[in-house]
């Protein structure tokens, strides 16, 4: 329900018909995929994000393995926010669950943790090879400039090479989430370094984004229709390079901004 819009988009491009289950619920997709049943000679194919762009938090790929394989039904994770961050040296949400070979294509891009452009996907030699041929987006695509393609290998040897960076990565996660909760802000049910702050109020949320901008705060204002309209947020998003200084400077200025918008008086504010 919550999946990348470019996964809409993927799903309007393939003709495909497409039903939507609830957002990380399990029982939802159960009762999709029950109502499916009757259709085996049909290709069923379960796609999710790995770790969603706006909540931050993790889909259940244990019990959706477990239900793909109870209905003989095939998954796609879409890893754009998980390679660099989740399982061993960041290879990603399959990895970090142990279910690689229970995961049948694996997309992600070069523009997050690699810093770069352009994107890939991984699966059997038969995808792969189906996809070079049929997939129109691929097709009538231009390749990524050799610099680019350069530059994305150099990030994955730094990636394999020290991964002590992932470890601070989630260092700082949890020191942000702790100080944010201190502030009595609502962050929802993140499990990642991308930790929605629920202003749920538009104009606020943009005011606020551009008064912290100004003190040398950058976040993304999240609104409809990337969220619901009551869900306006903040996206605050870390790296592994950030101190804890600079974490304590940020979230001491959301504070201070938000206290002054009047954001706390809000009944829907934790």
């Amino acid at each position: 329900e919550l999946n990348h819009a470019s996964i809409i988009d993927g799903s309007r491009l393939s003709f495909a018909t497409v039903r939507k289950f609830q957002h990380n619920n399990m029982e939802s997709l159960e009762n999709v995929l029950k109502r499916l049943a009757g259709h085996e000679d049909s290709v069923k194919l379960i796609v999710v994000d790995g770790i969603f762009s706006m909540e931050g938090d993790i889909a259940k790929l244990p019990q959706i393995v477990e239900l793909a394989k109870k209905y003989n039904a095939n998954i796609m994770v879409d890893d754009a926010h998980s390679l660099g961050v989740l399982g061993d040296h960041g290879r990603g949400t399959a990895d970090h669950f142990g279910l690689t070979d229970d995961v049948d294509l694996i997309m992600g891009t070069f523009s997050k943790s690699l810093a770069s452009i352009g994107g890939f996907i991984a699966g059997s030699d038969a995808a792969i090879n189906y996809l070079k041929h049929n997939a129109r987006a691929l097709i009538f695509s231009a390749s990524i400039a050799p610099s680019n393609a350069a530059s994305v290998i150099a990030a994955l040897d730094l990636i394999q090479e020290e991964p002590e960076r992932i470890q601070r990565l989630w260092d700082n996660t949890a020191y942000a989430k702790q100080l944010l909760k201190e502030c009595k802000f609502d962050t929802g049910l993140s499990e990642s370094p991308i930790i929605p702050i629920y202003i749920r109020d538009v104009d606020k949320t943009f005011i606020l984004t551009q008064q912290l901008l100004e003190n040398g705060v950058f976040v993304n204002p999240v609104i409809t229709p990337a969220v619901a309209p009551e869900d306006s947020l903040l996206r605050f998003s870390l790296m592994a390079t950030h101190t804890k200084e600079q974490i304590e400077e940020a979230v001491s200025k959301i504070y201070e901004i938000s206290k002054a918008l009047g954001v706390f008086d809000q009944a829907s504010m934790v």
